[in-house]
């Protein structure tokens, strides 16, 4: 069958309508691409059973294909580690995980223990041990807020619950952000387990300033508990005079810490139904507006 004045015979109607709608099943199939290839009438009489609807929709979906954006290297890993390709998408785009806020997180880390290096009359590093908890509660606030989420507008239409897109994106920093924060520490083998004193109070600052957030909004809750925790070193300052570890990180100010830890976890159980996207006021976190 190499052209039409030699071809004998012709797809059925029947198969060709079947064809067009990609019911036609092996080998009839086969042999009708083959045919198909060869002959302009039977192409001719499939243009005619061709729903146009169809092909057009065919058409839109090819496009939409190849308009999707590939996934970058670190979503590859995510998926390829089995996180839901949703979810590795959702965290892929999350800006704190982006290099230029992870290069400031190191740098300010880095200086933090050059500090401590410097000041080595002290029992504690307590320069390194007050900023280290911030880090964490500015990484969570800034992972969720219209300012910089790119898909933002995506989360505030997403059928998902906003609490649990608030957890995806909180344990991803909290992750990388206590990793970094655990790496900085082993710079400071010195000072044993005391290095580790941040790490209570960057748990209770980061679940204070997230239970927070449906009252006072993602901008004005984590900037409060940020505040509060600059204010209760400054006082613990005025109060240790310079001598000895500052009252936040000795064993019963890391007590307190864990305390606040579990109630503002146990808070933020009680208020999750009201970080849906569809109830919960974040139009007027942009402007740092109180929910």
């Amino acid at each position: 069958m190499s052209g039409d004045s030699r071809t004998t015979w012709h797809v059925p109607q029947e198969d060709l309508r079947a064809y067009a709608q990609g019911e036609l099943a092996p080998p009839m199939l086969w042999s009708a691409d083959t045919h198909l290839a060869a002959c302009a009438r039977c192409r001719e009489a499939l243009a005619a059973v061709s729903d146009p609807l169809a092909l057009d929709a065919g058409w839109e979906r090819l496009d939409a294909e190849l308009d999707v954006p590939r996934p970058g290297l670190v979503e590859s890993l995510l998926v390829r580690i089995g996180v839901a390709d949703h979810t590795a998408r959702l965290l892929a785009a999350t800006p704190v995980l982006r290099a230029s806020w992870l290069g400031a997180v190191v740098a300010v880390l880095m200086m933090t223990v050059v500090a401590a290096y410097s000041m080595r009359v002290a029992t504690s590093p307590s320069l390194f041990l007050a900023l280290a908890p911030l880090l964490p509660l500015a990484g969570v606030a800034l992972s969720y807020g219209p300012a910089l989420d790119p898909t933002y507008e995506m989360a505030v239409v997403s059928p998902t619950h906003g609490f649990r897109l608030l957890m995806i994106r909180t344990v991803a920093v909290l992750t990388v952000g206590l990793g970094l924060n655990g790496l900085a520490t082993l710079a400071l083998p010195s000072y044993g387990l005391r290095a580790l004193a941040w790490l209570l109070p960057a748990l209770a600052l980061t679940g204070t300033g997230l239970a927070l957030t449906p009252r006072l909004g993602p901008v004005l809750a984590p900037s409060l508990v940020g505040g509060a925790w600059v204010a209760l070193l400054v006082a613990a300052q005025a109060t240790a005079e310079g001598h000895g570890t500052l009252a936040p990180f000795t064993a019963a100010g890391q007590g307190v810490a864990a305390a606040v830890a579990a109630l503002a976890t146990g808070l933020l159980y009680l208020v999750r139904d009201r970080f849906d996207a569809s109830r919960l006021p974040f139009t007027d976190f942009s402007e740092g507006g109180a929910g």
